[in-house]
């Protein structure tokens, strides 16, 4: 008994290797942080490019709550209203009838009341600088995200293999108006 043969083909697929480009990456990356990581498929660069953001929105809060009540505690204390003393609670370990020219005008000292003054103000200027670097930080951590996700797809298919040679190999390269001969060498790397 003869048996035929199956005369239909089986097609194959070939799989395509993914090369992604780097332009298309930038831009993914700009229009959304974090998007270029998962254009790439770096999915777990994701969370430290979020945790980066969270990190720095939550040094800007922190930041612009003290300075916020630095600043109104400084009002309070240079302002003439008794009413007003939110200063009391950021001055520990002071008595106000020492500071306090509102409050105690007959007992206050002038000189420590400056001090009080000072050290509000250094409190307001330091949560300012580091509210405002911070504004700076996140801009900062945006750039690098994106260019995160730029030399990932530039180096994606980078080979990094053991097989890589170098070849160091002597050269002649004429100079410019010298006629002799001479031994240059040249750094050839192959990849």
């Amino acid at each position: 008994m003869i048996f035929a043969q199956d005369t239909i083909s089986v097609m194959s697929r070939k799989s395509r290797t993914f090369k992604p480009e780097p332009l298309k990456a930038t831009m993914l990356a700009v229009a959304f942080p974090g998007l270029g990581q998962v254009y790439n498929r770096k999915y777990w660069k994701i969370p430290l490019v979020y945790a980066g953001f969270g990190g720095i929105i939550y040094s800007i809060s922190f930041n612009t709550t003290y300075h916020n009540r630095f600043m109104k505690a400084y009002q309070d204390f240079t302002d003439e209203i008794p009413e007003t003393a939110s200063y009391a609670e950021y001055i520990r370990g002071t008595d106000p009838s020492e500071y306090d020219p509102v409050l105690y005008p007959d007992t206050y000292n002038p000189s420590t009341a400056s001090w009080v003054r000072d050290q509000l103000l250094l409190r307001v200027d330091y949560y300012k600088k580091y509210r405002d670097l911070s504004y700076i930080g996140i801009a900062a951590w945006y750039l690098l995200s994106i260019l995160d996700a730029n030399v990932d797809a530039s180096l994606f298919n980078f080979d990094i293999s053991n097989n890589l040679d170098l070849e160091v190999v002597p050269e002649q390269v004429p100079a410019p108006g010298f006629t002799g001969a001479g031994l240059h060498l040249s750094l050839k790397v192959t990849f």
